[in-house]
C-alpha cells in the first residue's frame, strides 16, 4: 500500500495522540525545556494540517494532563502561556484548513486567561465543518470517569442502574465518537491516562520519533498500518 487515496473509506474517524518527547528532543540539543514545548506545537499545526487534508473528522491532542501539574512551576507556567497565547494568534491556521477547536477535561484549575481564550477559540471556529480538533486539558481519563459518575448520579433516578450508555453520554466526549486509533511518539508504550474508557477497542501505534520531529509522513505511516489492522471487536474475523 503506498498511499492512503484508494483506502480512504478504512480510514480512522477519530485519532488520539500522546503527544510525547518534547522535553528530551530539546534536552538532547542542549536547549531548555521550553524551547522543545515551542517545537512541539509546530510539529502539532503539521499533523494536524496532514489530518485535516486526509480528512480524519475528529483528532483528539494530549495538551496537559491531570498529573503535568507536578512539573517545575516555571515549566507548567511556560506550558499555560504557550496555549494561551496559540489558542487565538492561530485562528489563520484554523480558518485555512477549516478546523474547529474543542476541549475536553476539567476546567476548574486552568487559569482564567486559558478559559477565556479556550472559549474564544471555539467561538470563532464553531462554523468551521473540518476537522473538530479537540484539545485534552488538564485532562486524566480517571478524572473524567470520576466526573461522569457524578454526572450520573445527579441525573438518575433513585435506584435507577447505571448502564454504558448513561456514563458514556456523561463523559466529556459524549459528542464524540470514541478514537479507534491511538497514537503516543518518543517510544513509550502506555496510556498515562489518556481516554480510557473511549480507548477499550482503539487500536495502538507507538513511534519512537520524538514529537518535535513529527510531520505529515510519519502520521501517513500511523494511518496506513491502521488500514492493515483486522478489528474484530471480540468477535471473530469476517
Amino acid at each position: 500500500m503506498n498511499s492512503l487515496t484508494a483506502h480512504h473509506a478504512h480510514l480512522p474517524r477519530h485519532v488520539g495522540i500522546i503527544m510525547d518527547g518534547n522535553g528530551r528532543w530539546a534536552e538532547h540539543r542542549g536547549l531548555p525545556r521550553t524551547q522543545g514545548h515551542l517545537e512541539g506545537l509546530s510539529a502539532a499545526k503539521r499533523v494536524v494540517a496532514y489530518l485535516a487534508s486526509v480528512p480524519v473528522p475528529f483528532v483528539t491532542l494530549y495538551t496537559f494532563s491531570t498529573e503535568n501539574w507536578r512539573r517545575p512551576k516555571k515549566e507548567v507556567s511556560y506550558l499555560m502561556n504557550l496555549i494561551s497565547t496559540y489558542l487565538v494568534k492561530e485562528y489563520p491556521f484554523y480558518r485555512e484548513h477549516n478546523i474547529r477547536v474543542a476541549h475536553i477535561g476539567c476546567d476548574s484549575l486552568l487559569p482564567k486567561r486559558v478559559r477565556t481564550h479556550l472559549a474564544k477559540a471555539e467561538k470563532l471556529t464553531e462554523e468551521h465543518s473540518g476537522t473538530t480538533v479537540i484539545l485534552a486539558l488538564n485532562y486524566g481519563g480517571r478524572d473524567e470517569i470520576i466526573r461522569a459518575v457524578n454526572r450520573v448520579m445527579e441525573r438518575a433516578e433513585p435506584g435507577e442502574p447505571c448502564t454504558a450508555e448513561l456514563l458514556q453520554s456523561c463523559l466529556d466526549t459524549a459528542a464524540y465518537p470514541d478514537p479507534e486509533l491511538i497514537i503516543r511518539s518518543a517510544g513509550e508504550k502506555r496510556l498515562s491516562n489518556f481516554m480510557l474508557w473511549q480507548s477499550a477497542y482503539a487500536e495502538y501505534c507507538f513511534c519512537d520519533t520524538l514529537w518535535p520531529d513529527w510531520d505529515g509522513s510519519i502520521i501517513e505511516e500511523c494511518l496506513m498500518e491502521f488500514q492493515q489492522r483486522r478489528r474484530k471487536f471480540g468477535g471473530l474475523y469476517e
